[in-house]
């Protein structure tokens, strides 16, 4: 492995046409959960000037129903939180298409519990999970700092009314590596929607500041490689700009790339859905590993098969970086958890409406509980000392 290398990662806002998405597909699923904490929902959005539409398919027990008005109105008032209130898209004014059916039963009969049968996997698919030493929050630290630069700027927004930046914004932060960590900014890339008729030499200072505030002491990139919005111009933004899928930021929404990745995309789906439940388990198990200090480095990759409920396989890789071997770390591992998609759900408390949140600014690297009581459960580090007592024990 290269010790000494640049590496890039992005990061989009959370008023970015695909953020949109997913943050209206996960104010969906939240709906649904707390109608009914086992809901089943799969929930995909798409958005384009003045217009949202979302498909999908939902289960809910009898006796409980929701209607398409107040999903309807949950949306808008997503879009109003937010803040877009646009001529091109705005909460109030936009064409809205509500196309969720009922949960195919052929998929039904996989997941439900029955019998002797336990709860199975709501798909087939791997997932990874990944945890390094770079930052406090154990994550990789390009996507780390990218999220931070954007969500500095949000702050700001909101807070400024007047403020001459507007909802759409993207970041992009080239590291330098020297031994095999971050030591400095090579290159920053930000760009953002702003007001008409404004100095771009007022938006850079703007930025400039929020960058220096949020980067290590010394880390700025020289001013030649600081690129604030190259295009000179950034009015028209958000859907009016540039239509949004739910499901299509996945790297960002991990890793920035520096792990690998299964696939699948989150937002929109309940936790039955592996996809987005056993990710958040290997996050949860390769924070931990790292957190105890057997490692400063760790992929977890696990697979699922529909309806079937123990995992396939799992595999653990501290990357050259283990106090021990990595087969004993994954027989730890699978001592500690109960890895089916139930005793997932059960050991992170995932049934529960706690997705908004994740919808913009990765859905790692957070603080347990942020914004909503309950979310982000995947992000403690209260398995560190069961794993240095199994070890003991070896």
């Amino acid at each position: 492995m290269k010790n000494n290398y640049l590496f890039t990662s992005e990061s989009v806002s959370e008023v970015h046409p695909d953020k949109i998405c997913d943050r209206i597909s996960d104010t969906v699923v939240d709906l649904m959960l707390k109608k009914y904490p086992e809901a089943r929902v799969a929930c995909e959005t798409m958005v384009s000037t003045n217009r949202t539409i979302i498909a999908g398919e939902y289960r809910l027990p009898d006796g409980i129903y929701i209607e398409n008005q107040e999903i309807e109105d949950h949306v808008r008032k997503a879009v109003r939180d937010i803040g877009y209130e646009q001529e091109g898209y705005h909460w109030e004014k936009m064409h809205f298409e509500c196309h969720l059916h009922a949960q195919s039963s052929d998929i039904a009969v996989g997941v439900d519990q029955s019998g002797n049968k336990d709860e199975g996997a709501g798909d087939q698919g791997l997932m990874f999970g990944y945890a390094c030493n770079e930052t406090e929050a154990l994550m990789p630290a390009p996507i780390f700092y990218s999220h931070k630069i954007l969500k500095e700027m949000s702050i700001i927004r909101h807070m400024n009314k007047n403020s001459i930046l507007l909802p759409d914004s993207k970041s992009q932060l080239t590291l330098e590596y020297k031994d095999g960590l971050p030591v400095k900014a090579s290159s920053i890339v930000v760009s953002t929607q702003h007001v008409k008729n404004c100095s771009q030499e007022d938006i850079k200072n703007i930025v400039r500041n929020v960058v220096t505030k949020v980067l290590p002491e010394g880390w700025m990139c020289p001013e030649e490689e600081f690129y604030v919005n190259p295009t000179g111009i950034f009015e028209i933004g958000g859907p009016d700009g540039d239509a949004g899928l739910t499901g299509r930021k996945i790297i960002v929404d991990t890793y920035g790339g520096a792990s690998p990745h299964g696939g699948g995309a989150f937002s929109g789906k309940d936790p039955t859905k592996v996809d987005r439940s056993a990710a958040y388990l290997t996050r949860y198990l390769a924070k931990n590993v790292v957190a105890s200090g057997l490692a400063s480095r760790c992929t977890i990759q696990i697979a699922y098969a529909i309806g079937v409920s123990k995992p396939l396989s799992l595999y653990v890789n501290t990357n050259g970086t283990g106090k021990i071997n990595d087969n004993m770390i994954e027989k730890i591992l699978t001592n500690l958890i109960d890895m089916s998609p139930r005793g997932v759900r059960e050991h992170l408390k995932l049934n529960k409406p706690i997705y908004v949140p994740t919808s913009s600014y990765g859905h790692f690297g957070r603080d347990p509980n942020e914004d909503v009581e309950g979310s982000f459960t995947w992000e403690k580090t209260d398995l560190v000392d069961s794993i240095l007592g199994e070890l003991n024990k070896s």
